[in-house]
């Protein structure tokens, strides 16, 4: 859930308030913006993947912390590299690797044409993936 907008690190360009499908934020007075709806939460991150500037932090935590959680003190959050660390998982940002750079499954070269075996064949299958000459 949303817990931190830092106003030192945000720039006020919006983008966390036109990415959020449940509309947490409202325009702050400043021009920061604020978390006003935090319960509508999904914790969904798109707002802090979009923030340019690592100023948001989402909790993995489904619910709101309390005053006294660590993951409501912007201080803490920040000595543990947390601001922005979703955007940083998924490698956005400058100076960072694309998280499918980093992926560790093997790739995936060709797609067998195997049958469903519960259901009859729709049309002929091809010699190779991708290959559809040949079908009746």
């Amino acid at each position: 859930m949303i817990e931190i907008v830092s106003t030192t690190a945000c720039i006020k360009c919006d983008v966390c308030v036109k990415v959020c499908p449940t509309d947490v934020f409202d325009r702050g007075p400043d021009g920061v913006p604020v978390i006003a709806r935090q319960s509508d939460c999904q914790t969904c991150f798109m707002c802090e993947a979009y923030c340019p500037t690592d100023a948001l932090y989402v909790s993995p935590v489904a619910v709101p912390v309390g005053a006294d959680s660590p993951h409501a003190t912007e201080s803490a959050v920040a000595e543990a590299g947390l601001l922005g660390g979703y955007r940083e998982m998924v490698g956005w940002g400058r100076g960072r690797s694309p998280g499918s750079r980093l992926d560790q499954n093997p790739v995936l070269t060709s797609i067998p044409p195997l049958a469903e075996p519960r259901l009859s064949t729709p049309a002929v299958l091809a010699d190779g993936p991708w290959q559809h000459q040949g079908h009746a």
